[in-house]
């Protein structure tokens, strides 16, 4: 723990649920992608739920410690996609609404649809790394009724109801209209895929099968766009620290629950590196 951060290593619904209500600022994750990945072998991970309505269930005891801990009038950013259907798996090959399912369970509980950027993400590469079907030329040599294009990734926004005690204001000499332009567009193209904190040192060899960080600039333009500097930012998916570097170099206050041992120690590495690198040089 520092003054800017707090790391806790524990499962996100327990340990979010002993914070004070309306306490939170913002908030902003990764949540896991159901069961489509396997993060670590606790049997509290998520990820590990038998079927997308189990891991539904366990979602959403935190969606709603979320909507008690956040400040009224405030709001929460999740990062997903929508997910692969195989026919191994699924008995068909398509896609499974996990984005729209995310949104549901947090209105659910009481938020309020706020609003989404899609964020561009490059079809080949996304084929030369699932070699998803869909996706492969050769494909519309036999039919192209299979084919289909790339997943993007989402950033959803939801908002809680009520008032806002404090008015989260940017003067234009910070945030002049060409900014605006650009963080209000409903698609962001620039975001490079690249703009993430360093993996492998967070992999373990027994139970890993997949780690997605998210982008740096995705986590920084959606903090500097919803809360004002000092503000308590919130990550129940603290993973190996993305939302942390990007909160306390952006001047805001981290806190950070993570369950994976391995994430968790790099977490608090990668935010110990943080406090040394100089405040982004970005509208605050």
């Amino acid at each position: 723990m520092q003054d800017d951060w707090t790391m806790i290593h524990g499962d996100c619904v327990t340990e979010v649920g002993a914070m004070a209500d309306n306490s939170i600022d913002y908030a902003i994750f990764s949540p896991p992608f159901a069961s489509l990945y396997v993060y670590s072998a606790d049997p509290r991970d998520m990820g590990n739920s038998r079927d997308h309505e189990e891991f539904f269930l366990h979602f959403g005891f935190l969606v709603a410690e979320l909507y008690r801990t956040l400040k009224p009038g405030r709001v929460i950013s999740f990062h997903c996609m929508n997910l692969p259907l195989t026919k191994e798996r699924d008995g068909a090959i398509g896609l499974r609404d996990f984005r729209g399912d995310l949104i549901r369970s947090f209105e659910s509980a009481g938020f309020i649809f706020h609003s989404e950027v899609c964020i561009w993400k490059d079809p080949v590469t996304a084929m030369q790394r699932t070699k998803a079907i869909g996706l492969l030329y050769k494909q519309l040599k036999k039919d192209s009724c299979i084919s289909r294009q790339g997943i993007a990734d989402y950033l959803v926004t939801m908002r809680k109801p009520g008032a806002n005690p404090e008015a989260v204001i940017k003067r234009p000499d910070e945030f002049p209209v060409s900014l605006w332009q650009e963080y209000a567009s409903p698609v962001w193209m620039d975001i490079n895929p690249s703009d993430t904190l360093q993996r492998e040192s967070a992999r373990d060899h027994d139970d890993e099968r997949h780690i997605c960080p998210l982008q740096l600039e995705v986590i920084e333009r959606a903090i500097v766009l919803w809360s004002n500097p000092g503000d308590l930012v919130l990550s129940p998916f603290a993973g190996i620290g993305s939302e942390g570097v990007a909160t306390v170099r952006a001047g805001r206050r981290f806190i950070g629950v993570e369950l994976k041992d391995s994430y968790y120690q790099q977490a608090v590495k990668n935010l110990n590196n943080a406090l040394a690198q100089p405040t982004l040089d970005m509208a605050v």
